[in-house]
């Protein structure tokens, strides 16, 4: 059972948000999970040009850290997300691997994985912004466990309730990787959309082939 952490904060070992992604690795790993903790600030990834080559031959043009990272990712039963609010959204530096992973969502390359997010705040916004983040696992085909976000508020203090809390959710993503846990809801949502992105890929299958054939491979057109 493995399990990925990675960090959206540029702020190092300095990071509240750091604090809270190793701690959900921390739960994690004491339920047995084999834990890996990634800054993604530390990496080298380009920005996405949206020029659709991941489409057409599930490759990028940019040569950098971005491939190394995702197979990580795609080698894990389990992705944890964090970031702090930056203008209510994630920081530049996650949503910049968020963009490069397009393909992925065409391909569903996170279905049967599990995940969860946490996000620190200074004063607001934290929970919408976890949950930004649950959606993007959800759409790249992910079942997700639950969220831990905290506004600080002037309270620094408030870093250590949250942090068992995060311990708390590393445990329940690690069970739910250990037992399959289903949610009726999640589930029901996530067929509806391996369904649409089917449709939309075999709609494009001449500039899409590589995404043609992902479907086509897997019995599923």
């Amino acid at each position: 059972m493995k399990i990925i952490g990675i960090n959206g904060s540029p702020k190092g070992e300095k990071s509240q948000t750091r604090r809270l992604v190793m701690a959900v690795l921390e739960g994690a790993r004491k339920v047995g999970a084999d834990v890996t903790f990634i800054d993604v600030c530390s990496l080298d990834i380009s920005y996405c040009t949206a020029c659709g080559t991941c489409y057409a031959k599930g490759e990028c043009i940019h040569d950098d850290d971005f491939a190394m990272l995702y197979e990580k990712m795609k080698g894990a039963d389990g992705i944890v997300f964090g970031s702090p609010n930056y203008i209510n959204q994630i920081s530049a530096q996650l949503k910049t691997l968020f963009d490069r992973m397009a393909d992925g969502i065409h391909c569903q390359d996170f279905s049967g994985k599990y995940g969860c997010s946490v996000c620190t705040a200074g004063g607001s916004m934290a929970d919408e912004i976890a949950a930004y983040m649950n959606s993007a696992l959800s759409h790249l085909g992910a079942t997700t466990v639950g969220t831990v976000a905290v506004n600080f508020m002037g309270n620094p203090d408030a870093i250590v309730p949250a942090e068992q809390k995060a311990r708390d959710l590393g445990k329940n993503l690690a069970n739910a990787i250990k037992t399959g846990w289903k949610d009726p809801e999640q589930e029901k949502a996530l067929a509806g959309r391996k369904e649409y992105f089917k449709k939309l890929v075999s709609a494009n299958k001449d500039i899409w082939a590589h995404e043609y054939e992902h479907w086509k491979e897997l019995g599923e057109l």
